[in-house]
């Protein structure tokens, strides 16, 4: 999901999603554009911190 084309800096409009392992929500990022679907951690430190598979 990217945001509309006529975004202004209004942040409040941008898509997110909790964090899998803290819960933080996360805001859409411009370097996200093409794996918005794949972010799944908030920080490196959660993306060390999850859970084994």
């Amino acid at each position: 999901m990217t945001p509309s084309q006529d975004y202004k800096g209004n942040k409040q409009s941008l898509p997110g999603k909790p964090c899998s392992v803290c819960g933080r929500h996360m805001s859409w990022r411009k370097k996200w554009e093409k794996n918005w679907e794949q972010v799944k951690y908030c920080s490196e430190a959660c993306r060390r911190a999850r859970p084994a598979a």
